[in-house]
């Protein structure tokens, strides 16, 4: 498979965009989520042009995301099913259809929702949450760096130039609470 140029840098969230990225492939994962399998179904829940459904189901198959089995009753025909991997992307999908129902739904509200099946109540997406269960909110979060961080990263967020902006942030965020308070 062709690597791109994200593949190259060191950032999780930038090689995550190379393999769901774009409008299609997020929609693919959409249509896989509510039970679509087979190419014609993804052709017509989409209306996605064949070349292009073909090229997203062969990227995630190629990446692990998806399997492609021949359908015995269908000479020539198959099916795409999640894998572990394309399963774990669900999640991710869920806070991505969260921020859209949030901020983009229709006044009526969203078109879909998803139900615990056991108990028929709607699943809710928590925010982060400490250790202790407290949800966090963006100021509440450090970064610092991983396990896997290269020196450019080390710096950033663990050596002088993460402390030189802690400190304008701890400043800026003094002015703008401030400043919230006058309104």
């Amino acid at each position: 498979m062709k690597r791109s140029r994200s593949s190259n840098q060191q950032c999780s969230i930038a090689r995550a965009m190379d393999v769901v990225g774009d409008r299609w492939s997020i929609l693919l994962l959409r249509e896989a989520y509510y039970g679509t399998r087979r190419f014609d179904e993804f052709q017509y829940y989409l209306g996605v042009a064949p070349n292009i459904l073909s090229a997203r189901l062969k990227k995630f198959v190629d990446l692990g995301m998806m399997t492609r089995t021949p359908l015995p009753e269908h000479s020539g025909r198959h099916e795409y099913v999640l894998t572990k991997k394309g399963r774990d992307f669900f999640p991710t999908y869920l806070a991505l259809k969260k921020w859209g129902d949030d901020w983009l739904a229709e006044p009526a509200g969203p078109q879909v929702v998803f139900k615990d099946r056991t108990s028929g109540q709607q699943i809710e997406i928590p925010p982060p949450l400490s250790a202790r269960g407290k949800p966090l909110q963006l100021e509440d979060i450090e970064i610092v760096p991983g396990t896997g961080a290269v020196p450019f990263n080390r710096e950033r967020f663990g050596g002088q130039l993460a402390r030189d902006i802690s400190i304008k942030l701890k400043r800026t965020r003094g002015v703008l609470r401030k400043s919230q308070k006058k309104r």
